[in-house]
């Protein structure tokens, strides 16, 4: 009877989004349950009754049990904000599924995958949060359900009465094609902002993570500084009124600290230039005189110009002067000499005329020359004429020899012309001839037509063949590898997987195409040694890894990938790179240490294979840490492996994996057995005769057929031999009638052409005798020409003559006037030789005067120069240096001036040296910074008052608040601790800074331990979690959110403190007053022996989980109401969410909390409205009953 009451176990195969990564064929329908654990935490055998716990199960009187199953309604009413309803369709697992949460508590339960957590998602999705609050996927199209294009979510929020006439409706409707998301709100579209601004007027916070904790974000929580722990607490209990302040006072602090960052630098500044003026004061006033002093000897330097220009302009006066002297002397000394020069000029006037008259005489005899040399060339170039003429007689007589020769050929071919045309040519049949050539050109082709379709049979034979020879080797090699070991390994690859045997084969034929060795799959490269734990060994492959093919290097990875499917088209191939060795697998433990664990090795002991091959599993299959035993693991030893470092082994009949969620504490961990099955690749079998018969009978038929193929192209290939010499005759025959057609034709038409050719022939003639009679003329023309032609070299030669003696009259007359102008010469010579001594006075008087006229320019010059150096001087200059150079002496030179200046230079070079106008400016500017810096500081310390002021203000009224709100919390932390046995309080960290201000927990779990703060050193996984829980328990009652979140909090505690923690979270959420304050007052309590009553159970769903299962989600309300207290008043507080994928047994039920059963499975009807849970719990209480009368 009790093994009828256990329920099966839904299939796990396929992986959900709680659990970690499982093998898709690790569980079967028939793997055994996971041990549930005592209150101790040690595995207790099933119970004879697990359909409900203890609390629910029949005590034996049928009038109570009937009174519970028709428990009262509660009266509990959803706050504002809190979820009346969520609707899904085609959401992660399910096609469709509605939930009907209840106003305070309620429990989501359901084995790992049916979606517990999906609903959180579809709560944080759809009212306005993006998916980086769940901590999963990143996009929203990846929460659309596989082989759907969108999804839906409703979320019914209950109303405000003060702001809603109706609760409010949102919907999201979610695209895979685009990844975006739509909104509406009561039916009108909206967007996301407005969807989140509705959640938020209701203090809806999901991005806080004391109020809504999704599974994946629990480590997060836990990572959760102080400081961000008290600003997530403020978000949750205290008004936004409370976070403004503090981020008020932190932003009042910030400036505050500039402020006196600020004061500080000043004053220390201000210091140190009041100590650096005072240091430098008697420096400056030294200083300063230098600087008089060097103003003037700038003004002294600056005056050089104007004394300069003095000078320069008295110089220029006294030349002048003298100049003036100068030519009034010269002009009386011109007049005293001018009798004795008057001779000279007259005789100097006589022999410039008559050298005039010289040179025009010789250029009379210049004109003279140039006529005869102008008559002298025109003889000469009637001389060229003459030759040319008679090269022009000689050229026509050459012709008419040509034209005579010309005219003789024609009249010998016109006679050979004539003779021919009286011969008549023989007659020409043309259409006889191409009959005749059509008829054995004909006779060629169809001989050839025959040719080619024998050829064309002979190929088909031969394609035929070479197919029938290919089948014929391949079989003989499958006959040979029937009856070896690698064969029949490759005929099992073929039978598993035809794609990858394909692919095997074009592998080991082009492995020198790879840059390393391709090797194949482990069904052909690998073997089992000792065949006693083939079935071990077997059981650990799932099916792609048994395909695998490995490759050493990248590039061959990439190559063969793309052959395979590109090329070739395959479509199941599973193949890897691996680069590494066996020494990059250790095995966690050494050898020698397996004996205490019940196992024998490793399992990459029991199986050979090529190193790539076998580094390939240890990194797929996990060969170098996979233990192997050939007995079964005893209670001792799977304790041993639970805690130990091994996580698989398989033993004679079940092969187990351990699975640790980290997340949940180091003791959360679960283990997946299988059942060992029998070897069907490795193990050795028989050879298929049926298989060896059939190849056999295969290649005698093919060797029959490749038989008589070569017969019949043997055949084809005689009669083709044959056509080609008929091919040849004919062309031959057809060759020899076309050259005696082309013969005949030829002679045909050159007999046709004889009368054009014997017409052009005469024309020739007689062009011919026509040239003759032409150079007859030409010749008498030419004659002509020569004759004028020496009249005119007769005239010229007596025009020269004439010009030689013209020539000779003009030199005689030339030659006279040369010797009158040597006589006059001569006689100016004398003359001016006699009058010397004046003309040297007068030179040296002139040339006094031009020194004296250059002195003035050169004067005059340098004053210019100076005077403009002076203007560019005094152009820029100060009204000071006006005034100084005014006031200069009228007497002082530029000598003195030089003097003064080296004396002040001397002064200078007796004070101190240095930088002394920038010291100077230095000093001023500093003095200006002082006063800047006296007055900022001013300012800023009536500043700091100020931000003071303010940060007292906004203190005052934000940190009793805060100590009031802590006080609370501490308060019910402590109760909350005190439950369990322990001690816990909450306070604040108060620092200087506002940003630094922190959540302190402490916690005490044993009695000789004072209070410690909660952090990740102190305290176990276990502890920690039980504390984090209690702290937003703390919440609740203060909570300002219409509801919270908690998913798989409870996964790291043991069941001691699970089933506390779930008492003490039902009391607090319910607010229900049966329970104890105190589990040491109420030992009932300890063990859950309170009676709760359930009004119904409904399924509101029908849904499809993954894998074509369906799922549904059941409601079950407690029946009584509880007090008010906390966000509504009534209850205990907001609505509250706990996830967890499974249920003690003998926890603890109040009124007011609800139940939310998920099921999935293959059996599961399309209408929810089926799935009675009320009725599985009046059945189960049934067959309590009956099983309690049987016993």
């Amino acid at each position: 009877m009790p093994s009828a009451l256990t329920p099966q176990r839904r299939s796990r195969e396929d992986s959900s989004d709680d659990d970690e990564d499982v093998q898709s064929s690790a569980a079967t329908s028939s793997a055994p349950k996971r041990a549930r654990l005592n209150l101790n935490g040690d595995a207790a055998p099933t119970s004879p009754d697990p359909v409900l716990p203890n609390g629910f199960r029949s005590s034996g009187d049928d009038g109570s049990q009937e009174e519970i199953l028709r428990g009262r309604k509660t009266k509990a009413k959803h706050q504002p904000g809190s979820i009346v309803r969520v609707k899904l369709a085609n959401f992660v697992t399910y096609t469709a599924v509605e939930f009907l949460p209840g106003p305070s508590l309620n429990m989501v339960i359901g084995p790992n995958g049916t979606g517990k957590s999906t609903l959180v998602c579809a709560i944080c999705l759809g009212l306005g949060w993006g998916p980086q609050h769940l901590g999963r996927a990143k996009d929203v199209s990846e929460f659309v359900k596989h082989g759907e294009q969108e999804a839906n979510i409703e979320i019914e929020l209950a109303a405000d009465p003060r702001r809603h006439r109706r609760n409010p409706i949102i919907k999201c409707n979610i695209k895979r094609e685009n990844n975006k998301s739509t909104f509406s709100i009561d039916g009108k579209p909206s967007n996301k902002k407005a969807v989140i601004e509705l959640c938020k007027s209701f203090t809806i916070q999901i991005d806080n993570l004391c109020q809504f904790l999704p599974q994946d974000k629990v480590v997060e929580f836990a990572a959760m500084t102080p400081v961000e722990l008290l600003r997530s607490t403020q978000r949750a209990v205290a008004p936004q009124e409370m976070l403004d302040m503090h981020d008020g006072l932190k932003e009042h602090r910030q400036k505050q600290k500039s402020i006196q960052a600020k004061v500080h630098g000043d004053q220390d500044a201000l210091e140190n230039l009041e100590n650096r003026q005072r240091m430098q004061a008697d420096d400056v006033q030294r200083m300063r005189e230098r600087e008089v002093i060097k103003e003037r000897v700038k003004f002294l330097e600056a005056a050089r110009p104007f004394l300069l220009y003095r000078e320069a302009r008295n110089a220029h006066t006294v030349a002048k002067n003298r100049r003036r002297q100068a030519d009034e002397e010269l002009a009386t000394l011109k007049t005293e000499v001018e009798p004795s020069l008057r001779a000279v000029n007259a005789k100097q006037a006589y022999q410039q005329q008559v050298e005039a008259a010289t040179n025009g005489r010789r250029k009379v005899v210049q004109d003279a020359e140039k006529a005869a040399d102008a008559i002298d060339r025109k003889l000469k170039s009637l001389h060229d004429r003459k030759g040319e003429l008679e090269a022009e007689v000689e050229a026509e007589k050459n012709g008419g020899r040509e034209h005579r020769k010309e005219v003789a050929r024609f009249e010998q071919n016109i006679v050979r012309l004539k003779k021919q045309i009286e011969e008549q040519p023989p007659d020409l049949d043309i259409s006889g001839y191409n009959e005749r050539i059509r008829e054995k050109e004909r006779a060629g082709d169809d001989a050839s037509l025959k040719v080619q379709g024998l050829k064309r049979k002979q190929e088909d034979i031969g394609y035929r063949g070479k197919e029938k020879n290919q089948r014929l080797q391949q079989a003989k090699r499958d006959l040979e590898n029937l009856e070896s070991q690698a064969g029949q390994q490759e005929a099992k690859l073929k039978s598993v997987s035809t794609d990858t045997f394909r692919a095997w084969e074009w592998v080991k034929q082009h492995q020198d195409e790879f840059e390393k060795q391709v090797f194949g799959p482990p069904i052909v490269e690998c073997s089992v040694k000792d065949l006693r734990y083939v079935d071990q060994i077997e059981t650990l492959f799932q099916r792609g890894q048994l395909l695998t093919i490995t490759c050493q290097t990248k590039n061959d990875f990439k190559k063969l990938s793309n052959i395979l499917h590109e090329r070739l088209h395959l479509a199941e191939i599973n193949m890897q790179h691996m680069s590494g060795t066996l020494a990059d697998f250790p095995p966690p433990v050494e050898r020698d240490q397996l004996g205490r664990f019940g196992l024998t090795g490793w399992a990459l002991d029991y199986i050979t294979g090529p190193e790539p091959v076998m580094a390939m599993l240890c990194a797929n299959v996990r060969l170098s840490s996979t233990g192997v035993g050939d007995r079964d693991t005893t209670a001792e030893q799977f304790d041993l492996l639970q805690n130990g470092p091994i996580e698989n082994w398989v033993t004679k009949r079940s092969s187990y994996k351990i699975i640790r969620r980290h997340e949940y504490g180091p003791g959360a961990t679960s283990t997946n057995v299988r059942d060992v099955r029998r070897a069907s690749i490795w193990a050795n079998q028989p050879v298929d005769i049926t298989a060896k018969r059939d190849l056999q009978e295969n290649i005698e038929g093919w060797q029959s057929e490749l038989i008589s193929f070569k017969q019949e192209i043997d055949s084809a290939q005689a009669e083709i031999e044959e056509l080609r010499s008929t091919v040849r005759d004919a062309q031959e025959e057809a060759r020899t009638l076309k050259t005696e057609k082309s013969a005949k034709q030829k002679a045909l038409s050159e007999f046709r052409a004889l009368p054009t050719r014997l017409a052009q022939q005469e024309e020739r003639l007689s062009a011919a005798q026509q040239s003759i009679s032409e150079v007859r003329q030409r010749l008498s023309a030419i004659a002509n020409k020569q004759d004028a032609l020496t009249y005119e070299r007769a005239q010229a030669a007596m025009d020269y003559a004439a010009s030689i003696e013209t020539l000779q009259t003009r030199h005689a007359e030339l030659y006279e006037a040369e010797i009158t102008l040597v006589e006059a010469s001569s006689d100016l010579a004398y003359l001016v030789e006699k009058n010397t001594a004046v003309k040297d006075l007068l030179a040296a008087k002139k040339a006094e005067v031009d020194a004296f006229a250059a002195e003035t320019r050169r004067c005059h010059d340098a004053a210019k120069e100076v005077y403009a150096r002076l203007q560019e001087k005094l152009a820029g200059a100060s009204e000071e240096l006006h005034a100084f150079i005014r006031e200069l002496p009228q007497e002082q030179t530029s000598g003195e001036l030089e003097a003064e200046i080296e004396s002040e230079k001397a002064r200078l070079e007796l004070m101190h040296e240095g930088n002394d106008r920038g010291v100077i400016r230095e000093f001023e500017q500093r003095e200006q910074r002082i006063d800047q810096l006296k007055g900022r500081l001013e300012s800023l310390r009536e500043e700091l008052a100020e931000a003071e002021e303010r940060i007292q203000g906004v203190r005052e009224r934000w940190e009793p608040e805060l100590d009031r709100l802590v006080a609370l919390i501490s308060r019910s932390f402590g109760e909350n601790m005190q439950q369990i046995g322990c001690a816990g309080e909450v306070g604040v960290d108060k620092v200087d800074d506002f940003e630094e201000w922190s959540i302190k927990i402490l916690v005490k779990f044993r009695e000789s331990e004072p209070l410690t703060q909660l952090d990740s050193h102190r305290q176990s996984g276990g502890e920690r979690a039980v504390s984090t829980i209690f702290y937003l328990m703390s919440l609740q009652s203060l909570t300002r959110s219409p509801f919270r979140v908690v998913d798989e909090i409870n996964q790291g505690m043991d069941p001691r403190n699970e089933r506390l923690v779930h008492r003490r979270m039902v009391g607090i959420a319910c607010g229900d007053p049966a329970l104890p304050s105190s589990n040491n007052n109420n030992p009932s309590a300890e063990h859950g022996e309170v009676n709760r009553s359930f009004d119904s159970v409904t399924v509101n769903g029908d849904a499809g989980a993954v894998g074509n299962a369906a799922s549904a989600a059941a409601s079950a309300t407690a029946a009584a109401g509880g007090y008010g207290y906390g966000y509504g008043g009534n209850g205990g507080g907001s609505q509250y969410f706990l996830i967890t994928p499974k249920l003690l047994p003998s926890l603890t039920y109040a009124r007011g909390m609800r139940v939310l059963c998920i099921a999935s499975g293959e059996h599961m009807p399309e209408q929810a409205e089926k799935v009675n849970f009320g009725r599985c719990v009046d059945m189960a209480r049934g067959l309590r009953s009956t099983t309690v009368v049987v016993r």
